[in-house]
């Protein structure tokens, strides 16, 4: 195991469809168990990052939380890595920053069709909502960007196989292109 490159996964402000694409590298995913360690992921039940070599970050940076665990990952990660359109530009979360977060709080819970005991959460256990999506990379260092929404299987595997294989991560046009 002490050999084993350890890789760190979370979801921050987006679909969770990254990790699924990740997860699509099917039976390749054989391989890469061979020689990677998985830290926190939706694969294992660790709650906190710990020291890792590569960082997988999917979905913007929404609240307080957010904030907190992309910092831990940075703190802990050699290679951070921006996975996805929410990740490198705050994707579809973002939309919501062109109207103030008062009236989004106001149409989601007081106003919407349909909403029943109007009131706008403030339980203590919920984290504290920023003003706007921020792509992670406004918030620390980001070492590479994946792109796509989600990235394919077929990027996640080349991407990964490069890095391990101590290769600079290159990505041809056939893996990237959206024409």
């Amino acid at each position: 195991m002490a050999n084993k490159i350890r890789v760190a996964t979370t979801s921050l402000a987006g679909c969770f469809g990254c990790h699924m694409s990740f997860l699509d590298i099917d039976e390749r995913m054989l391989q890469l168990v061979e020689v990677v360690e998985f830290d926190r992921s939706p694969l294992t039940d660790i709650e906190h990052c710990t020291h890792c070599d590569i960082g997988l970050i999917e979905g913007g940076v929404c609240n307080s939380e957010n904030v907190h665990v992309l910092r831990e990952f940075r703190n802990n990660c050699k290679i951070l890595v921006a996975v996805g359109a929410c990740a490198i530009n705050g994707g579809l979360p973002a939309m919501r920053n062109h109207i103030p977060l008062e009236e989004c709080l106001n149409e989601a819970y007081l106003d919407g069709i349909g909403v029943e005991n109007p009131q706008i959460p403030s339980d203590i256990e919920l984290p504290l909502l920023l003003n706007q999506v921020y792509p992670i990379h406004e918030v620390v260092k980001i070492d590479y960007f994946l792109p796509g929404c989600p990235p394919s299987a077929d990027v996640f595997w080349k991407f990964l196989t490069d890095l391990i294989e101590g290769r600079e991560p290159s990505l041809p046009y056939e893996l990237v292109h959206y024409d």
